[in-house]
């Protein structure tokens, strides 16, 4: 049963931990302007000495964003609030517009808790927007069976999602709807601006919007319920994917995964196809899962014998020593300039320390590798060498730039292995296997969600 009541702060919030703070995202429409006076509400009676900062991301792409930025800031000013606007600047792209404009919203939301070290977002996804998100995702599916479609997208949003493997977005009302909210706003005699492009039905939401506003609630609840079913079947998918990977796959070299055959007769295919998905996207550093159709017909094929192929990126070679997974060599990054703090090939975090100077950054290259201490003897030296040659070094940038493939350089480089599908979002109903993934290839843990006993909603 939804809750429906204007003052909802203690149920919305009360199993939340703020204290190291929260930003909290305000457009000026109703959901997030609601969401941002609760949880004052909530934090003035429970714990007033927690930072509460409120931004609002000026995407730049209508007439009166500006001016609606501004409303947001007297209203917090009024309320005691601090306050802060942050602008999407440069070119906006002319397609994927929704998708580049969230992104930018992120991407500015993070900054801003990163400058004043707060680790928490806060953002005002409602029931409306769950049940929006749920009903276009099943409109994009063929349809098939319930048991293949509902552990991921039919989910919908996550009340958690991890941005960048630091900081925790949450969404506490994702089980409130609209009208609700503006309820409480009414009684509080505070009105709030509407996104005209929230009615353009140029877009795909608005469109589902104007169907569901002639549909009574019957509609919306159903797509809820889904969205519960969902998120309770792909956290079980997720955990005995992680179980898998725990059981059946080991690192005998960096870059290099090795998958026991006995996963392939474990007795849950269902969850052993997600734990391969997974892996793959993780060995090829791509940040979306392989299609399921492809990932299903590579599983079987692996139960029928010893093969080499390709998926995502990754080369999966079944030999008598076990499945190993690696990134090919084709589309590695061409040789460029080291930036600190970046992702490499999607796979790895780059650090430079103050010495580093002027540096190159490539694959190894097989010639490389002609040093490698030797791995396990169940490993293949040639496989252990291809997994090798793939991996990022550095090298100097003038001084040594002819005698490329003799030493890589020795200092100023710090590498750290990234967890690819899940390094951007990680919404919290994946976070078994993250978790497990992480283990395996040597990332620093996910930080736990900020819920009582770290519970993921």
């Amino acid at each position: 049963m939804l809750e429906t009541e204007p003052d909802l702060s203690t149920r919305l919030f009360s199993h939340i931990d703020f204290t190291h703070g929260a930003v909290v995202a305000v457009s000026g429409g109703s959901d997030s302007t609601a969401l941002l006076l609760l949880l004052k509400q909530h934090l003035d009676r429970t714990a007033p000495s927690v930072r509460l900062l409120a931004v609002t991301v000026d995407h730049g792409l209508r007439h009166g964003s500006a001016a609606e930025a501004q409303a947001v800031a007297k209203l917090c000013a009024e309320r005691g609030i601090a306050h802060h606007t942050m602008v999407w600047v440069g070119n906006k792209p002319s397609a994927g517009l929704p998708a580049a404009a969230r992104e930018a919203r992120y991407r500015l939301l993070a900054e801003a808790a990163r400058a004043h070290g707060i680790g928490l977002i806060v953002t005002g996804h409602t029931a409306d927007d769950q049940a929006e998100t749920v009903l276009m995702r099943q409109a994009r599916d063929e349809p098939r069976e319930f048991a293949e479609t509902a552990s991921r997208g039919l989910a919908g949003m996550a009340p958690a999602t991890l941005y960048d493997w630091r900081e925790w977005i949450i969404r506490p009302l994702l089980g409130t709807r609209r009208s609700a909210l503006r309820d409480f706003l009414r009684r509080e005699h505070v009105g709030w601006a509407e996104d005209p492009t929230n009615i353009d039905e140029a877009f795909e939401r608005p469109r589902m919007r104007a169907s569901l506003a002639g549909d009574s609630f019957r509609r919306m609840d159903d797509a809820l319920a889904l969205a519960n079913q969902a998120a309770v079947e792909r956290r079980r998918l997720g955990e005995s994917a992680a179980d898998l990977i725990r059981r059946f796959a080991g690192q005998p070299a960096i870059g290099l995964i090795r998958l026991d055959p006995r996963l392939l007769s474990a007795g849950v295919d269902r969850a052993a196809i997600y734990a391969l998905r997974i892996l793959l996207a993780t060995a090829g550093g791509v940040a979306f899962l392989p299609d399921q159709a492809r990932s299903e017909a590579l599983f079987g094929r692996l139960k029928a014998g010893f093969l080499c192929a390709t998926l995502s990126r990754t080369v999966v070679d079944f030999r008598r020593a076990g499945i190993f997974l690696r990134r090919e060599a084709r589309g590695l990054p061409p040789t460029a300039a080291a930036i600190d703090n970046t992702i490499w090939d999607g796979r790895r975090h780059i650090t430079l320390d103050d010495s580093s100077g002027a540096l190159l950054i490539a694959p190894l290259g097989s010639a490389a590798t002609r040093r490698l201490a030797a791995a396990r003897e169940e490993t293949p030296q040639s496989l252990m060498r291809a997994a090798s040659a793939t991996e990022p070094s550095l090298w100097q940038a003038v001084e040594n730039a002819r005698s490329r493939g003799d030493e890589p350089a020795r200092q100023g480089f710090a590498v750290r292995p990234v967890v690819a599908p899940f390094a951007r979002f990680l919404p919290s109903f994946d976070l078994a296997p993250a978790r497990a993934v992480a283990e395996l290839i040597g990332a620093p843990p996910p930080p736990a969600p900020p819920f009582s006993g770290h519970s993921a909603g």
